[in-house]
């Protein structure tokens, strides 16, 4: 589908008017893209658009396309002819926090002629495959597929280590097309036919897979494993769904032939009414079941909506059936008609769920205003169950199971306690299981946003070492080392490796040496990851760190008080934190504009009070009086305050994890605050809107030609696509950029550099592989200030060899990618395997793009050059002796024999890359 198709469908979904930068974001297009197409949409009169600011567009009453049904009773909406028989009427949220979401799937189904393909997006819990069932109903409901056409769903996950499996339940296959492969046999897109196909978890879809599907969504044509020609025909409707960013996550390709994008909302994200509702919900289905009354605690209700953290409405039923069973086993040993829930009966991390709730005092009140001291939930009202798959709901009844395992287990003489105690344990191994998943994919997924994936893989590899040395280790460690790791390597490139020594902490970590043992392996591994000596002050603090671990109940916690100006600027940054780290010594204070010093001060100090655990407190504030505070406060309170000025959300993480995991004294603490500077990579250099060069991106590879003007070709499209006409690219080979380097910054303004290795310029940087994977558009857009884009500067991705293959297929023109794909991959195991040096995927990328361009130069006899004397001086190293080895693999297969010229380039890159690292 066209961006020009895409924009006009969302207006279409949509009854209100909308800015640019609204459908911008939606569709996931660039803002200046969008703008051009609405204006072509209104020089076309197809729509119109306000006259006031900010500017909004809408469609022509008259103008909408109506898709009418013969129904006996109809509503007629704008944009859409809907019955009465709306299942999502019976939706909660239908008409509040999922009002839009609700529009744009009636819109997408509705769609002439066969509606449009949806991708579902939101975290884990959310409700996307409830959604998607409900889409499925409705679409039958309103005769839009026929009443016995089935919803096939596919979790692309089950089978993301085996894409040749995942491609033979998807696509089906044909007898021969792998070893078992006996006979022909149809896919789930054939059991789809005429209905809805919806695949959970696409994400992890293999690019060759994405692609199949996004041409089956084109053409309406596909083909089985072990097939060449695509001709089976497939009338099937297409819902995707993710918990990830589809830019990051998906093909750009694949992304833009789904024009309706549905984002659902978190539970913390909907109305406290709606989430009462849910829970309402969720009670009845459970005393259905269990054919009792359920009468609730109102504290128990709050406890369970607290206890909502990151598995949003799939966490929030694991957590009620939890306790509904416990109620339940309680009821059979007493034996009463109702069952009655109260607060004493829950466990520990549901308990902690009312503390978690009380930190929002706004929610709180909202809540109280809707909760009757009992809930009561009467087992005969009659339930709308939507969805026939959940995947959160037991394949059996748990109450049944009860009932029957207390029987056995009184039988056999066991005492109360005892079998309460065993058939708990039994439970919480059921329905708690995929709690500790999401937790490990939550936490990962927020530390991405904060620290490089290479660090946070050290940090894992780290932590199996000391798993191995018997400590217990949590997702808290897996932050705390990460950004400990991120913190140092950021001082150390601002030359700031050594701390400034310690008497008390030296003494602290002197009755540690088990401690000291350990961290001296961990400051080994920096060292051999990064080449960055880890001095004696830094290992201290990894000592402090480790005995963190030990301790199981942490007294005299140092507190934390932010405080800032503005009506939300502290409450956010503690949000955040408190979020993140699941901390509990943080508070906040917003200190309004016009509020006088005295308040504040006042304020403040019953913070402090409130905070302190006997070690202290630091206070974080931005500016003004506030940082003045310190001496005054320590008088007022007699609690020992140390305050830091210019606070940030980076500065409060660090401090929040450095109070709840290293058990050290405040001066320690407010010294390691003070050296802090962040965990991001330095800052690099914005040129001055004054200057008058041009602007280039510089390409830059082994050879300055070849992989350097492929680079420079796809940039180039991007940055039409974009509407950007005041940047150039530029190409360079990356050896002669130290002389060339002073031309080049005369004659233009480097704004960014892309290709093989960064060069030494303070400027973003973007890897080829980064490229390759489709992220230039995000990469051109984040530098133009067009779109703020978190763009990953460098990542470690896994390669695939088909990952590789479809590279090539981007930039080799004569050579059968898949055939000279495989070779190349070879071609690096070769050098991987003989040169007992692990290859990384940026050196493997680099290393086949340039294979592709050095065969097909060897083909055309396009020879490239270079200085004998360098060449002369690279024949005699070990490596280029190993790369020509290793270059017979063309000999024997493509009868190409690479020059000694292509050897010398193919060597630089092997030895920059790997040997020299």
């Amino acid at each position: 589908m066209k961006r020009k198709e895409r924009v006009l469908a969302y207006l279409q979904a949509h009854r209100e008017s909308l800015t640019t930068s609204q459908i911008a974001e939606a569709l996931t297009l660039a803002r200046p893209n969008v703008s051009k197409v609405l204006n072509d949409l209104v020089r076309e009169k197809i729509i119109a658009k306000s006259s006031g600011r900010p500017v909004k567009y809408f469609l022509k009453e008259n103008d909408i396309p109506t898709i009418s049904k013969a129904k006996s009773q109809s509503i007629t909406y704008k944009h859409f002819t809907v019955s009465n028989n709306d299942i999502f009427s019976e939706m909660i949220g239908s008409k509040g926090s999922l009002k839009t979401q609700v529009d744009q799937a009636k819109a997408a189904l509705l769609y002439p002629p066969k509606g449009l393909n949806v991708l579902l997006t939101g975290p884990t819990g959310s409700g996307k495959t409830y959604f998607a069932n409900t889409m499925a109903q409705f679409a039958r409901n309103q005769e839009v597929i026929a009443a016995d056409k089935p919803l096939v769903t596919f979790n692309c996950a089950d089978y993301a280590h085996n894409p040749q499996l995942l491609m033979a339940h998807l696509f089906g296959y044909i007898k021969g097309a792998f070893t078992g492969a006996e006979e022909n046999h149809a896919g789930l897109i054939q059991e789809a036919e005429g209905g809805i196909l919806f695949l959970d978890e696409v994400h992890r879809l293999p690019p060759e897979g994405q692609e199949m599907i996004f041409y089956l969504m084109d053409h309406g044509t596909y083909s089985r494993l072990g097939e060449t020609n695509k001709d089976h025909q497939a009338d099937v409707r297409i819902v995707c769904a993710t918990t990830e960013d589809p830019k990051s996550s998906l093909l750009a390709t694949f992304v833009r032939r789904i024009p309706i994008i549905i984002t659902m909302p978190s539970f913390e994200q909907r109305p406290v009414s709606e989430r009462l509702q849910l829970m309402k919900y969720l009670f009845s289905l459970e005393a259905s079941r269990i054919h009792k009354t359920l009468r609730v605690d109102e504290n128990v209700v709050q406890a369970l909506l607290g206890s909502v953290t990151f598995g949003n409405v799939g966490q929030l039923k694991s957590n009620l059936q939890l306790v509904c069973a416990q109620g339940f086993l309680d009821n059979i040993n007493q034996g009463g008609r109702d069952i009655h829930l109260t607060f004493e009966q829950l466990p520990p991390q549901i308990k902690a769920g009312l503390s978690h709730l009380a930190d929002n005092r706004e929610e709180l009140g909202k809540l109280a205003q809707l909760l009757q001291p009992v809930m009561e939930i009467d087992p005969q009202i009659k339930t709308t169950k939507l969805t026939s798959t959940d995947s959160y709901e037991p394949p059996y009844n748990l109450y049944e199971i009860i009932g029957d395992k207390a029987k056995i287990l009184k039988d056999e003489g066991l005492d109360q306690k005892a079998i309460n105690d065993f058939i708990l344990t039994d439970i919480n191994v059921h329905l708690k299981s995929f709690y500790h998943k999401a937790e490990d994919s939550q936490a990962e997924e927020h530390l991405n946003e904060l620290v490089d994936e290479e660090i946070i893989q050290l940090t894992k590899e780290i932590m199996v070492e000391l798993k191995q040395e018997n400590y217990t280790l949590n997702n808290n460690f897996l932050y705390a080392l990460s950004l400990h790791i991120s913190s140092f390597i950021k001082r150390a490139q601002n030359g700031q490796a050594e701390r400034q020594s310690r008497q008390d902490l030296e003494s602290l970590v002197a009755i540690y040496p088990k401690e000291q043992e350990v961290a001296q392996k961990i400051a080994r591994r920096i060292m051999q990851q990064y080449q960055i000596p880890v001095p004696g002050s830094e290992v201290s603090y990894l000592v402090l760190l480790l005995v963190s671990l030990k301790t199981t109940e942490k007294k005299g916690q140092i507190g934390v008080v932010v405080a800032a100006h503005g009506t939300a600027t502290a409450s956010s940054m503690v949000e955040v934190v408190t979020r993140l780290l699941q901390v509990r010594n943080l508070r906040a204070f917003d200190m309004d504009l016009d509020m006088s010093p005295k308040t504040a001060f006042q304020e403040i100090a019953k913070l402090i009070t409130e905070v302190d655990q006997g070690n202290g407190v630091i206070l974080l504030v931005d500016m003004g009086s506030l940082s003045t505070f310190s001496d005054d406060l320590s008088r007022r309170t007699g609690v020992e305050v140390k305050t830091l000025d210019l606070v940030t959300t980076a500065l409060v993480l660090e401090a929040a994890r450095k109070t709840s995991l290293v058990d050290a004294p405040l001066e320690t603490v407010y010294g390691e605050l003070q050296e802090f500077r962040g965990y991001s990579r330095p800052k690099m250099a914005v040129a001055s809107q004054n200057d008058q060069r041009p602007k280039v991106i510089l390409a830059t590879c082994a050879t300055g030609v070849g992989t350097a003007e492929k680079i420079k070709g796809m940039l180039e499209e991007i940055l039409i696509d974009n509407l950007i006409d005041d940047v150039q690219v530029v190409t360079s080979s990356i050896l002669d950029l130290p002389e060339k380097l002073p031309q080049l910054t005369s004659q233009y303004q480097i704004v960014a550099t892309t290709g093989i290795v960064r060069p030494e310029i303070e400027v973003p940087f973007m890897s080829l592989e980064e490229l390759m994977r489709g992220n230039g558009e995000n990469f051109i857009q984040m530098l133009m200030g067009q779109e703020q884009v978190a763009f990953p500067m460098e990542k470690n991705h896994e390669l695939t060899r088909d990952a590789a293959i479809l590279y090539l297929t981007k930039t080799v023109t004569f050579l059968n990618p898949v055939k000279v794909g495989k070779l190349f991959w070879d071609f690096c195991d070769y050098l991987e395997d003989k040169g007992q040096h692990q290859i990384s995927n940026a050196t493997r990328t680099n290393l086949i793009i340039h294979l592709g361009g050095a065969c097909e130069r060897s083909l055309l006899g396009n020879e490239l050059t270079v200085p004998e004397v360098d060449l002369r001086q690279c024949q005699q190293e070990p490596s280029y002796q190993l790369v020509a080895a290793a270059s017979q693999l063309f000999t024997e297969e493509l009868r190409i024999s690479l020059s000694e010229v292509e050897l010398y380039y193919l060597t630089q890159i092997y030895d920059t890359q790997v040997l020299k690292k």
